[in-house]
């Protein structure tokens, strides 16, 4: 492999293909639960310990979030991401050799943690491993790689038993285990480790040794060096305790928090993940009857697949802000109008006409998954400066974790309670407002190295500002 782009595609195929498989693990309940509920099954559920089954990933992802953040920072991305795949793998065989409800929600929870564990790890990964130039359209594919392995999922859950699935499941996984083997450790961790010579072994074999990758890379030593100087003290507990809760004073990492949680709110409100979850009881509650949901639900979830897939084209051609919020606030207002639709329809006033909703609803997620699925996914691997991205990964995936777990658990019971009208109401009123937020707080990082974004958060320009040092630490590379 002697071009650049193609180590990155390798290295970062090993994230995507991890992604695919945590697409099935996300909407493995619309097979899991059809098939529980089903008279014959040995294993009975109901409403309650549905919702739990839906939402214990959610759990598992605190958890996961946590244990990936502390890891990434202690072991290295590589290590870090080839130990939280293997609980995934676990769960899956934990759940094809269950008999009862707790050893599959066990299952889901293993699974769980893997698949909410690499969610900003993966982004990270993809973060520090690949050029500006590209970083935009690989952490947008790991999006699309999502939508189609819940696609997947949605497909052979009509043709294999859940059980079945289970073994389907574990390929992804081994498969993305056996490159991430073959990675080299991620540059910018070998910098916080002060190991130079291996950082920049492993820089130049990614990027190559163009007069970018050299000023990119004397630009991130020579930031991480000013931060050694005046840091420079011995590391106890008791430090390591206070500099956590000293990060909330600091400016740059208030700041990209503050985004990421905004950003959050608009993924998880936007359906990201509740989706491929309720994707049949969802459609069935719009339609009024489940024998043809399946149908809707794949045509859905082709076209949210392939609106992922556009996306990582239009990244290349438009701004991060402008391809959010075009398309976040249009995803908005087509929402707006399901709502309605819906509503009239419930209170008789209009005819009740099944294919107008889901028409609305197909054109509402080709625009979610234009911008507001992926770019807060892409985000989580770009704002955090270095010195933060440990901490700043679990506090996001903390929060992620909230979300996911509300809105797994509750969206059974919502569209039980207030219809899917009022189901659709409450996400969209969440999402239209933190976007409104979002547009004055959050900056553009289109082709921005990540040292030049961190430089924003800090100093309110993207310039590096130490031009002296730079020269000095860019000959000393070149030697």
């Amino acid at each position: 492999m002697d071009s650049p782009l193609l180590r990155q595609t390798w290295t970062m195929s090993a994230v995507l293909i991890n992604m695919f498989g945590q697409g099935m693990v996300l909407s493995y309940t619309s097979s899991l639960l059809p098939g529980l509920n089903h008279p014959d099954s040995p294993i009975k559920i109901d409403l309650n310990t549905g919702s739990w089954l839906g939402s214990i990933v959610g759990v598992s992802g605190i958890p996961g979030f946590l244990l990936s953040s502390v890891l990434m920072d202690r072991l290295g991305r590589k290590a870090t991401h080839f130990i939280i795949v293997l609980p995934g793998v676990v769960g899956w065989l934990l759940i094809y050799f269950a008999n009862n409800v707790k050893a599959i929600m066990i299952g889901r929870f293993l699974g769980g943690l893997s698949s909410l564990g690499t969610v900003s790890l993966g982004a990270v990964v993809i973060g520090e491993y690949t050029c500006p130039k590209y970083r935009g359209v690989f952490l947008y594919l790991k999006n699309a790689a999502v939508c189609l392995g819940a696609m997947f999922t949605h497909i052979i859950s009509r043709f294999l038993h859940w059980r079945t699935i289970t073994l389907v499941g574990l390929i992804p996984m081994l498969i993305a285990l056996t490159i991430i083997y073959t990675w080299p450790e991620s540059p910018a961790w070998l910098i916080s480790r002060k190991q130079y010579d291996r950082s920049k072994e492993a820089f130049l074999w990614l990027r190559g040794d163009s007069e970018a990758s050299k000023k990119e890379l004397a630009e991130t030593i020579n930031a991480q060096k000013e931060r050694m100087r005046t840091a420079n003290r011995k590391i106890t507990l008791s430090f390591l305790i206070k500099d956590f809760f000293r990060k909330f004073t600091r400016k740059d990492f208030v700041k990209p928090l503050n985004i990421m949680i905004l950003a959050a709110l608009v993924l998880e409100m936007s359906g990201r993940h509740v989706f491929p979850a309720y994707a049949p009881l969802i459609m069935a509650a719009i339609t009024g009857e489940s024998t043809q949901s399946f149908y809707y639900t794949l045509a859905l979830d082709l076209i949210i697949t392939v609106a992922s897939l556009f996306a990582s084209i239009l990244v290349k051609l438009m701004s991060r802000r402008k391809l959010l919020f075009t398309t976040g606030f249009s995803a908005f207002g087509v929402l707006t109008l399901v709502c309605l639709n819906l509503f009239l329809t419930s209170q008789d006033i209009i005819a009740n006409r099944p294919l107008t909703s889901v028409s609305m609803l197909v054109v509402y997620f080709i625009f979610a998954n234009l911008g507001c699925a992926p770019i807060p996914l892409a985000l989580a691997g770009e704002v955090f400066p270095l010195a933060h991205r440990g901490v700043g990964s679990a506090v996001t995936g903390l929060w992620i974790s909230v979300c996911l777990i509300i809105g797994l658990k509750s969206t059974p019971h919502l569209i039980v309670s207030i219809s899917v009208s009022g189901f659709f109401a409450v996400y969209g009123l969440v999402m239209g407002t933190s976007l409104v937020i979002l547009y004055f707080v959050m900056p553009e990082t289109k082709d921005k190295t990540l040292q030049e974004i961190e430089n924003f958060f800090n100093h309110g320009t993207f310039t590096v500002l130490d031009i002296v040092e730079e020269a000095e630490e860019l000959e000393m590379i070149r030697k």
